[in-house]
C-alpha cells in the first residue's frame, strides 16, 4: 500500500493550538488531483498541502480545501515552509534563508527568519494585487446578516486579489464583525454569480494591543465556516487598506481567530505607492502538531 509522511502545523501562531492547522504531505509527485482532493476531505482543515518536485522552483505544492484546489494561500505557505525546515528537507542558511515555492499561480517568494537554529517567523511574498469588481453595500452586507449602516464609511466593497480573489468588506467596528454571520441562502446565489473565493470581513481596531486590524472569514461546507486565519485574504486586505488610505504606515499587525478560540497573528508589509502596489509580505510563526503516515 502506498504511505505517505505528513505533519499538521499551526500556522500564525507561536502555541500549540493556536492559529489555523494545516496538513502537509510529502513526496507526493505520484498523486493525481482526486486523490489529492479526497485526502483534503479527509483532513477536514481549511487547506491541506501537496508538497512535489519542481523544475521552476525550490519546492513544488498544491493547496486543496475540502471542496476545491485553491491557487495560492497564506497559512499553508507558512505550514508548509516550517515543515520543509522542521524536517530537515530544507536546511537553514543562517538567521535568514530565502526559497522559493511553485503554487498554481506561480512560484513566490519565501523568507525564514531564524534564531538558534530554529525558524521563528516566515514571509510569504504575495502576488501583484488586482482591484476587481466592486459591490453595492446594499446588496452585499444583508448577505451577512448586516445593513449598510454596519459598513466603514467612505469605502468600497471589492474584490481584491494578490493571488486568490477575496472580497473585502470593510465594517464601522467590532461590534458589527461580532454580529456578522452568513445568510446561507443568499449567500449562495451571490456567490454563484460572483468574481470571489470567499469573503473577508474586518474592521480597524484588533483585539490586543499588538493588533491593528481584527477578520472574519467565513465559508461554506464542505468548507471550513469559519476560518481561524486567512493569509491570502490579509495580503488583498492590506493592499485594500493601503490603497484606499486607511493605513498610516504601510507595516501593521492583523490579527484573527480570537473569538474561535484559535488566535492567530501576522506581520504585515505592502511595498509600493498606494497607486502602484507592488507586492503584499504576510509573515508569521508556526508549531508542529502531529507527525505521521498516511497509508492508502
Amino acid at each position: 500500500m502506498p504511505t505517505y509522511p505528513f505533519m499538521q502545523v499551526d500556522a500564525f501562531t507561536d502555541r500549540p493550538l493556536g492559529g489555523n492547522p494545516c496538513a502537509i504531505l510529502f513526496e507526493t509527485d505520484d498523486m493525481d488531483e482526486a486523490t489529492m482532493q479526497a485526502i483534503a476531505r479527509e483532513m477536514n482543515l481549511s487547506e491541506t498541502a501537496f508538497v512535489r518536485r519542481s523544475a521552476v522552483a525550490d519546492f513544488g505544492v498544491r493547496y486543496f480545501t475540502p471542496a476545491e484546489e485553491i491557487p495560492l494561500a497564506g497559512h499553508p505557505t507558512i505550514a508548509t515552509t516550517f515543515a520543509l525546515v522542521d524536517t530537515g528537507r530544507l536546511a537553514l542558511t543562517g538567521d535568514m534563508t530565502r526559497l522559493t515555492l511553485e503554487l498554481q499561480v506561480g512560484p513566490i517568494p519565501v523568507e525564514i527568519f531564524a534564531s538558534g537554529g530554529k525558524a521563528q517567523r516566515i514571509v510569504m511574498t504575495q502576488k501583484k494585487p488586482l482591484f476587481l469588481k466592486t459591490y453595492d453595500p446594499a446588496e452585499i452586507l444583508p448577505v451577512f446578516n448586516l445593513t449598510p449602516d454596519d459598513a466603514l464609511p467612505g469605502v468600497p466593497i471589492q474584490t481584491v486579489s494578490t493571488g486568490t480573489p477575496q472580497l473585502m468588506v470593510a465594517l464601522r467596528n467590532h461590534d458589527a464583525l461580532r454580529r456578522a454571520r452568513l445568510e446561507m441562502p443568499a449567500y449562495a446565489e451571490l456567490r454563484a454569480r460572483a468574481d470571489f473565493f470567499s469573503p473577508h470581513l474586518f474592521c480597524l481596531d484588533g483585539v490586543t494591543e499588538a493588533g491593528q486590524t481584527f477578520a472574519r472569514h467565513f465559508g461554506t461546507p464542505p468548507d471550513t465556516m469559519e476560518d481561524p486565519f486567512t493569509g491570502s485574504a490579509t495580503g488583498g486586505m492590506a493592499a485594500f487598506l493601503w490603497r484606499y488610505g486607511l493605513l498610516e504606515e504601510p507595516t501593521f499587525i492583523a490579527e484573527q481567530g480570537h473569538w474561535l478560540g484559535r488566535p492567530g497573528q501576522a506581520t504585515v508589509e505592502v511595498v509600493g505607492p498606494r497607486d502602484d502596489i507592488e507586492t503584499v509580505k504576510v509573515g508569521g510563526g508556526a508549531v508542529t502538531i502531529v507527525r505521521g503516515e498516511l497509508t492508502l
